[in-house]
């Protein structure tokens, strides 16, 4: 008897055995309870995730001849039944797309439509990888799919949706098959072994969930494999053997290494990585997906429904996700994208990935920037930022260096009288609306005084406090003054901002503001 791959011969046979796509099997169960048969289905997901599976059981539900009518449990035993899992019943025609994308096959269809089925209630057509037909084949498609006979059903199934035309998707009841989590890929190899007469490790079967990607499939293929190695025992060694240490551990160790600044680790884990044989696009794009899931880890936390920890890794990943600042995930998101896409043009691919791989592991060097932005406006820091100054503040600070003897001599600033107090009006990415520009934009202003009008042009600190006087726009001279201050250009520069006004206390003489 010949062979049958795991793939095939653990197929899902009803929608009680359906994995990881309950809720469209329950919408299918329910539709077919109620009479409420549609003509026409829309299958859309990624390889592996159970779409033909699914139509194969829908249209088993319909023509199961142990039942006079469509059923949610076929028999599954009946000629109809087997032969609709094998995919050779005379009614249920399975036709790839890929093959078939012409008008003239088109047209074939629906000279066929006409006729009854041979012994079923109804003769179903499940067109694979629909996305593949021409526009020729899909105008063809348009009124038959809209309007077909009462005893034929269409079910399409693509792995592409945004290929195929909204004129079709209108005519058919759509549903998006989602990645079958690692969890329930697990249970399932966890009862194949078993049937199969086999035992595995528990590392075992959660690594061959993760390589797997989201598609059963995969998962079965792998699975298959590992049973060619060793038919009776699967361990991590036979893992190790037949297959390299998943990628995203050994980028996981690479980024802890980027975290403790060892530049010269992180280039070896590189090379170990590239030695294998994985390109660096490839790296790069995997490499991005985890930073991706360390950031969410680190802003969501580890047990939020947005993150897909590896089982008995998720204390490693709460530890390294709190190595880096969130502007620190933000930068690497980037520079790894910006790499992934040079690399694939550049004839210095391995240079520029050891270039982005150095500054990733100087990054924690580098001061975050909502400490930079804390700092500058005097806004308070976040909880985590606030141990990182209140040790910064604890530290011992360095005495000044005594001057040299020949250094010129420090000449003190003239003495200031009725200084004005001056609010540069801020307008820049962070100003969305008005409420978030006026007086009191920044924790600092700035005042001049009878030295300013002297040409000194001397920057000096003042705070604005709360519920102070009024204020008015000051003259056009202070108004340049401030526009041309180095200190004020810094900070512009630095927030890609403009000055938009200058104010001063309404109580002050006109005159005074031009002092």
């Amino acid at each position: 008897m010949p062979y049958t791959v795991l793939a095939r011969k653990y197929r899902s046979r009803s929608f009680d055995d359906v994995i990881g796509q309950a809720p469209i099997a329950t919408t299918l169960a329910n539709a077919i309870k109620a009479g409420r048969i549609h003509h026409g289905y829309l299958f859309t997901g990624t390889r592996g995730v159970g779409k033909t599976s699914m139509a194969r059981i829908l249209a088993k539900a319909l023509n199961c001849l142990k039942h006079d009518a469509p059923t949610v449990t076929p028999c599954c035993e009946c000629d109809a039944c087997r032969a609709i899992a094998e995919g050779q019943d005379v009614d249920v025609l399975e036709i790839d797309a890929a093959s078939n994308t012409g008008v003239d096959n088109i047209r074939e269809l629906r000279s066929n439509t006409a006729y009854r089925p041979a012994r079923s209630r109804f003769k179903v057509y499940i067109i694979d990888e629909v996305h593949m037909l021409s526009t020729g084949a899909f105008n063809a498609l348009l009124k038959t799919l809209e309007e077909p006979p009462d005893h034929v059903k269409f079910i399409l199934a693509t792995t592409e949706i945004q290929k195929v035309p909204a004129t079709i998707q209108s005519r058919c009841q759509r549903f998006n098959f989602r990645h079958i989590g690692p969890e329930d890929i697990a249970a399932r190899l966890r009862l194949i072994v078993e049937s199969e007469g086999a035992t595995a490790d528990d590392a075992v079967i959660h690594r061959v969930a993760r390589l797997a990607q989201g598609s059963m499939r995969d998962a079965l293929s792998i699975l298959d494999q590992l049973l060619s190695v060793s038919p009776t025992r699967l361990s991590a060694d036979v893992l190790d053997e037949l297959l390299p240490p998943a990628l995203d551990e050994r980028i996981f160790a690479l980024l802890e290494r980027a975290a403790d600044g060892d530049v010269a680790a992180v280039l070896t884990a590189l090379d170990g990585i590239v030695a294998e044989g994985r390109g660096l696009e490839g790296f790069a794009a995997d490499a991005v997906e985890l930073v991706r899931t360390l950031m969410l880890v680190r802003t969501c936390g580890p047990d939020a429904g947005v993150v897909d920890l590896p089982a008995g890794a998720r204390e490693a990943y709460v530890r390294l996700a709190g190595q880096f600042e969130l502007s620190h995930y933000v930068q690497m998101i980037g520079m790894l994208e910006e790499l992934r896409r040079n690399v694939r043009v550049s004839g210095a691919g391995r240079a520029l990935t050891d270039a982005t791989l150095v500054r990733i592991a100087r990054l924690r060097q580098w001061t975050p920037i909502e400490q930079v932005i804390a700092r500058l406006t005097g806004a308070q820091p976040a909880e985590g930022e606030k141990k990182k100054l209140s040790a910064e503040a604890a530290s011992p600070q360095r005495a000044a260096p005594p001057p040299r003897a020949d250094a010129p001599s420090q000449v003190p600033p003239p003495a200031r009288s009725r200084p004005v107090d001056e609010v540069i009006v801020y307008e820049g990415p962070g100003a969305d609306s008005e409420a978030d520009a006026g007086p009191g934009a920044f924790s600092e202003g700035w005042s001049p005084t009878e030295a300013d009008a002297a040409g000194a042009g001397v920057p000096a600190a003042s705070s604005v406090p709360d519920g102070g006087p009024e204020w008015r726009d000051a003259p056009p001279e202070v108004h340049e003054r401030a526009r041309r201050d180095p200190t004020v250009r810094k900070v512009l520069d630095l927030f890609d901002g403009s000055v938009v006004g200058v104010r001063v206390p309404a109580s002050v003489p006109a005159g005074a503001s031009s002092e």
